[in-house]
């Protein structure tokens, strides 16, 4: 998905998304898999995937100083560097316009920006 700001005025007032297609990229304990032994077709996030604390920024984990990325979130950092990986990705992800008009593209080619 990308989401292109337009007319907004801001600080980082600026495109942000991914245009990677990380299917195939993706560790295998978080892909969703269509059927057993079959392609996967989306993937999870670490949270979602092992429910602990240190993955999902809960419990002893729930602030910016204690929850950190985590391998998994560093692949999708990698792949697609503006979008959000993980509950306090913010210094890198969040993208502020105000008065701003937007396209978003879902499934956009890779040359899109």
């Amino acid at each position: 998905m990308l989401v292109v700001p337009h007319g907004g005025t801001g600080q980082n007032c600026t495109y942000t998304g991914c245009v990677v297609d990380l299917n195939d990229s993706y560790p295998s304990e978080l892909k969703v898999m269509k059927r057993e032994g079959g392609d996967g077709v989306a993937c999870k996030s670490a949270c979602e995937a092992f429910r602990q604390p240190q993955y999902c920024c809960s419990g002893a984990y729930w602030t910016p100083d204690t929850c950190k990325a985590s391998s998994y979130s560093e692949v999708f950092k990698r792949a697609c560097p503006r979008a959000y990986s993980y509950a306090y990705d913010d210094k890198s992800s969040t993208f502020t316009c105000a008065k701003a008009d937007y396209t978003i593209t879902f499934c956009p080619s890779p040359n899109t920006r």
